[in-house]
Parts: structure tokens; C-alpha cells; sequence
């Protein structure tokens, strides 16, 4: 599932303020961890003998997308190769404080009339370079 045919991404919306911007990147990047825990976790050791997890053993660019690219980019993507993974953040999701909340209303909401503030990928290279392969990186 990880293998080397294997890419990351994280796409946000670069109009977004700092603190914000920071938040979809961390909350997109733990999604994909939880999903696919190869994509991380070993634990290595430096010469001392201190033992620490690794933070990722491919590399993850962070790409920018505004808003609407986002959600096309989103629907592109969905569904999904198998094995590859989706992690989405619409916009409202900014607003729930409560795990169980944002669960609740899923079912009733529609991504693709959704603002979306970010997307995670993992997946086979060739998929990967096709939904992203036009985006720059965020700077």
C-alpha cells in the first residue's frame, strides 16, 4: 500500500489565514496517518540510544488550490483507487469543536456544494500526478 510507486500530497487553500492554513495541513496530515499508519510510526534511534517515531518516510509537499479547484480536485479524486486515501476539510468542519458533531452532520451535507479548505492524498504515483500534477507548491 506503500510501497515506492507510492505519493503524498496535502492541497490547501492559500487564501486562508496562517493559523488556519497551519490547522488543515496538521489536520490533514494526521488523517492520512490514521488511515494508513505505514506512511509513518517506525521508530528509529540516533547514536545516543534516544528512540523517536519517524515523521514520514515519503515525502509530503504541501500544494496550494483555491477554494473551487479544491472541491473539483475532491470530486476528481472520489472515489478512490484501491488501497489510495482521500481526506478531505470542508469548510463548516472549522466550526464544529466536537468530533461527534461533524459525524452528525455528514450525512446530511454534500461535498460537492461544500467549500473545501483542503484535501490529503496517498496513493499510486500515476493518480496522484494527474489530480495534482498542475499545482504549485504552497510558499
Amino acid at each position: 500500500m506503500t510501497g515506492e510507486d507510492w505519493r503524498v500530497a496535502v492541497i490547501v487553500e492559500p487564501g486562508l489565514p496562517a493559523g488556519e492554513l497551519a490547522n488543515t495541513v496538521a489536520v490533514l496530515s494526521i488523517g492520512l496517518g490514521a488511515a494508513a499508519p505505514a506512511l509513518a510510526g517506525a521508530r528509529l534511534s540516533d547514536q545516543a540510544g534516544r528512540i523517536f517515531h519517524v515523521s514520514a518516510n515519503k515525502p509530503v509537499p504541501v500544494l496550494q488550490a483555491a477554494a473551487a479547484d479544491l472541491r473539483s480536485l475532491l470530486l476528481k479524486a472520489l472515489p478512490a483507487p484501491d488501497g489510495a486515501l482521500v481526506v478531505p476539510f470542508p469548510r463548516f468542519a472549522r466550526a464544529l469543536h466536537v468530533y461527534a458533531d461533524y459525524q452528525a452532520s455528514m450525512p446530511g451535507r454534500d461535498l460537492s456544494s461544500e467549500p473545501i479548505d483542503g484535501v490529503g492524498l496517498a496513493g499510486p504515483t500515476k493518480w496522484i500526478r494527474s489530480l495534482t500534477g498542475s499545482l504549485k507548491l504552497l510558499r
